[in-house]
């Protein structure tokens, strides 16, 4: 299949910051890599256990940002603060946030149908 990266913009404070995601639709959060929410300066709110694919069990602090993606507005998402070395990811709580989808076959975002009750 591929990976699919998507280019977004993390606010916080006026201040933003450019940054390239990997699109992981299997994560449940948005993942900011070290330097990023460094420069950004959220406060953890809390810290939650993840599971890694593996099962290798980790604990990571948990804040929350403002997502710019192009073309589809802000939004506010939990995010995921990063150790070093950890990178970007785009997860699965962020693409309903914005009402998208991954569409593996055209590697790209698109607009999830949504069904009313």
């Amino acid at each position: 299949m591929g990976l699919v990266c998507v280019e977004g913009v993390v606010r916080r404070e006026g201040r933003a910051v450019r940054v390239r995601f990997l699109v992981d639709s299997g994560a449940t959060y948005t993942v900011l890599s070290e330097p990023i929410w460094k420069e950004l300066g959220p406060e953890p709110k809390v810290e939650t256990e993840f599971l890694l694919a593996d099962g290798t069990a980790i604990r990571r602090r948990v804040s929350e940002s403002l997502l710019e993606q192009p073309g589809y507005g802000e939004r506010h998402t939990p995010v995921v603060l990063r150790e070093p070395g950890d990178g970007n990811l785009l997860g699965a709580v962020t693409l309903e946030v914005f009402g998208l989808v991954l569409d593996p076959s055209r590697r790209e975002l698109r607009p999830m149908r949504t069904l009313t009750v």
